[in-house]
């Protein structure tokens, strides 16, 4: 089944969409950071067999809008996942996020259980702090925009891609080309500044206990950016979950192991 590709407007944001609709249950996908829909495009076919498939670029990111009305809070992001939801009359979804999209489908389990049916977290971010207040404050010098381009672009995006597979020679020129597609937007740079000043810290541990739908960890061992050591205390927290762990695999496990990440979630969400 062809995947449909549409933007449509949210909360006063102009979000793209990537989508497959049929009669099977619906499943939502949420990219990390610095990322967008692409991040799924190895799995949204093969999770086009078992569900309804809706994967959103987030606003500051791919091909969704740069707005600087909107306000770049996981809680918000959250809110915006289940009015996205609501556009396409989906009631009750399973939830996917990889890295910081991990912590915003936490976000939604934790603001608005009754959405969620089970989730499933791919090297989930977790326990990192609220942006300092020096760091925050310096976000409104003229001269921070520079700063921030400085730093996304200090590595060419072949360097980054290599930082987060374990595989290097997964490494496509289609790939290069989506990652760095956003870059050359100045109001991409804009949209990371209200990220860093907008963002809560990850959610509490205590938090984390209160969550109780049934979860899946799915994780790289070889994760340069979000340790192991995360996963393991996420599903230590998680009272109702299971961590899987892949050999050979980075941070990117849905470009190095789209196939079992697809049979992991079609066998979790089946129980």
């Amino acid at each position: 089944m062809k995947v449909q590709k549409e933007t449509v407007q949210v909360m006063n944001v102009d979000l793209y969409c990537e989508h497959v609709f049929n009669e099977k249950p619906p499943i939502v996908l949420i990219h990390g950071f610095l990322s967008s829909t692409y991040t799924f495009n190895k799995v949204i076919p093969l999770l086009a067999e078992y569900f309804s498939v809706l994967a959103i670029d987030l606003p500051g990111f791919g091909r969704s809008e740069k707005s600087k009305k909107f306000r770049y809070s996981f809680e918000n992001y959250a809110k915006l996942v289940t009015h996205c939801m609501d556009h396409f009359n989906i009631d009750q979804a399973f939830l996917v996020g990889h890295s910081m999209g991990g912590q915003i489908v936490l976000n939604v389990a934790k603001n608005y259980p009754e959405r969620v049916r089970k989730l499933v977290l791919l090297n989930s971010s977790g326990y990192l702090k609220r942006a300092n207040r020096l760091f925050i404050w310096c976000s409104y010098l003229p001269f921070f925009p520079i700063y921030v381009h400085h730093h996304v672009n200090k590595h060419d995006v072949r360097q980054e891609l290599e930082n987060v597979l374990y595989d290097h020679s997964l490494i496509t020129d289609q790939m290069i080309t989506e990652y760095k597609r956003p870059l050359s937007d100045k109001l991409f740079y804009h949209s990371l500044i209200r990220l860093l000043r907008h963002r809560e810290g990850d959610l509490s541990s205590k938090d984390l206990q209160l969550i109780d739908h049934p979860s899946l960890i799915l994780w790289g061992k070889e994760d340069q950016v979000v340790s192991l050591r995360v996963g393991k205390r996420l599903h230590q927290e998680l009272k109702s979950s299971q961590l899987v762990v892949f050999e050979q695999a980075g941070h990117l496990i849905t470009e190095e192991k789209p196939m079992e990440i697809t049979r992991h979630i079609v066998e979790f969400t089946n129980r």
